[in-house]
Formats: structure tokens, C-alpha cells, sequence
């Protein structure tokens, strides 16, 4: 018999789409991913189209779903000129302002709402980590996405849905994201620290990303604002340096920060992804006995390259 009925991906088509699809087909009855586009589904998954601004067909989707999480948005993976930022924020904003038309609105609604938004609306921290509680909200862009993100999310009361905004690190995972990114650069001998190498990385695990929406689900007190970061962060020539160990490469060429800058603009992103130190702490997760399975980086490193501990 399956733990939950249905849970619902909305922007689930994605990287991380595809892994919280994965966990829940063994664990709910039906598992749902709205799209924009069809894609291929199996087993208990299914998919519905979308538009992300209009009401639908797809509302039905949601009728007394277990939970709700929203993965819309825009990769940030680009140049910030006024065209990429408008869109950035509009894949954000959109959806959350139709989902809670749609959710407030509903006599069963989903019982939890997860709206995954991003673990760098904390300032860049050298100094010390940010919590839910004592963390700092920076400035710039990317935290100016995530603070009308967050705005769009909780500014409409849904009394019979649970929210929470778990601001999420980056995950770690063996098929995509950043991780494959960064082991081809050991590959390829151009594994060392990026700038100065002091900035802190927080980072996750995909199975802990996917843990933890199951965590928040399954304990009613988890609302509000939650961090989902591994525990114990680590800097980035810390972090290339246990890739390279990992994956028996000794040595690493270094990019120093002007070498970022004109990589960056050749490739069509921004240097910020890579510098900004993000000092990041789950204290809401940990105080409420959420137990990670990768709490340090060289386990979750083996793993990933699926060699044994």
C-alpha cells in the first residue's frame, strides 16, 4: 500500500523534477507533473499541460493532492540583461500568483505547498552561517528575484494548504546540474579553486532534497521559511579539492577571477553563480530532527561517483 495519494510537481519536467518524480512514484499512488511541454511519463507518473499563467484543465490536478511543490523558474544560468531579467522573475512570479489564485480558491486543496526558491537570498558570508532566523538578505539581482519570489508566495492566505519556501542550495546529483559540471573540470586537469577558492558552497544532496520535501510533508509544524543545505558547508577549493580525491586526481589548474569574468561573458553567464560566497544553514531542519543521509561533502562526493565509503 502507498504512503500518500498524489503529490503534484508543478515545472517538475526539470533536473530536480525528475528526481522528486523518482522518489514519489514508489511512495504515492500518483505522481503529477505539470509541464509546458509533453514529456515521457511512466508507471504512476503522469503529465498535464500547462501554461503557468492561465487557469485550466490542469486545476483538477490539484484537487486534494497530499502536497504541491512549485519548481517554476527560469535557469539563472545566463546574462543578466533587462530581457533575461524580466523573464527570470516573470517564470517565477507568475505561477505563484496563479497557483494561489487557484489554491485559495479551492474547497480541497492541496494539503501542503512547497514553493522551492533559492538559498541565495542570503547576502555573500564569509563571516558565519545564515539561518532562517539570524540570516541576512543581500542585495543585487539574484536576491531581488528571490524576495518578490518569496512575496508572491506568501502574500494570499491559503488556510487549508501549509506553505513553505524552502530556500534550496545546490543540489548535488549524479545526471545533471551542477556536479557533472564540476567533475569534468577535474577531468580535464582544470579542477582547482575558482577565484580565491575562500567562498563557502551550499550545497545537498539530491536524495536529501527529495528526503526533506518528505520530511515537511509527513510533520505538520514545518511552515514558513525553511533552509535545505547540507549541514556541514564546505569552501569551494575544499570542494574541488575532495572531487579531485574522489576521482584520483591529484592536481587541479586554478581560475583566478579575471579568468571567471572573461569565461563568463564568452559562455553567457555571470561570474556571481561561482563567487558569491553562500554560507547557508538548515537550522529549521535540524531542530526538528530532520536527519541527513549526506551530511558531509566526501560521502556525498563517493556516492556520486558511486564508489564505496
Amino acid at each position: 500500500m502507498k504512503k500518500f495519494g498524489k503529490i503534484v510537481l508543478t515545472g517538475g519536467s526539470g533536473y530536480l523534477g525528475k528526481v522528486l518524480a523518482k522518489h514519489y512514484s514508489d511512495l504515492a499512488t500518483e505522481v503529477v507533473i505539470l509541464s509546458r511541454h509533453q514529456i515521457a511519463c511512466s508507471a504512476n507518473i503522469r503529465c498535464e499541460i500547462w501554461d503557468a499563467k492561465t487557469k485550466g484543465s490542469w486545476v483538477d490536478s490539484l484537487v486534494d493532492a497530499d502536497m504541491l511543490i512549485n519548481l517554476c523558474g527560469k535557469n539563472v544560468n545566463c546574462r543578466y540583461n533587462e530581457q533575461n531579467k524580466a523573464e527570470i522573475i516573470a517564470s517565477r512570479v507568475t505561477p505563484t500568483h496563479l497557483l494561489n489564485a487557484v489554491v485559495s480558491e479551492m474547497p480541497q486543496p492541496p494539503k501542503v505547498w512547497i514553493n522551492v526558491t533559492s538559498a541565495t537570498i542570503y547576502r555573500h558570508a564569509e563571516d558565519y552561517p545564515q539561518t532562517e532566523a539570524n540570516g541576512e538578505i543581500g542585495y543585487g539581482f539574484s536576491i531581488e528575484v528571490c524576495k518578490q519570489w518569496e512575496a508572491s508566495f506568501f502574500d494570499v492566505a491559503t488556510p487549508k494548504t501549509r506553505k513553505v519556501a524552502l530556500r534550496m542550495g545546490i543540489v548535488f546529483g549524479r545526471a545533471d546540474g551542477a556536479f557533472p559540471r564540476l567533475l569534468n573540470l577535474v577531468k580535464f586537469g582544470l579542477g582547482g579553486k575558482q577565484g580565491d577558492g575562500k567562498q563557502m558552497v551550499s550545497w545537498v544532496h539530491e536524495q536529501d532534497a527529495a528526503l526533506c520535501t518528505q520530511w515537511i510533508l509527513e510533520n505538520d509544524i514545518m511552515k514558513g521559511v525553511i533552509n535545505c543545505t547540507a549541514p556541514n558547508i564546505v569552501s569551494n577549493e575544499s570542494l574541488m579539492q575532495n572531487i579531485r580525491n574522489a576521482y584520483g586526481i591529484s592536481f587541479g589548474l586554478p581560475c583566478p577571477t579575471w579568468m571567471l569574468s572573461l569565461g563568463a561573458w564568452l559562455i553567457g553567464t555571470e561570474t556571481e553563480l561561482i563567487l558569491k560566497s553562500r554560507w547557508v544553514k538548515p537550522q529549521v531542519l535540524l531542530d526538528s530532527g530532520f536527519k541527513f543521509q549526506y551530511p558531509e561533502l566526501p560521502a556525498a562526493v563517493r556516492d556520486l561517483l558511486s564508489l564505496r565509503v
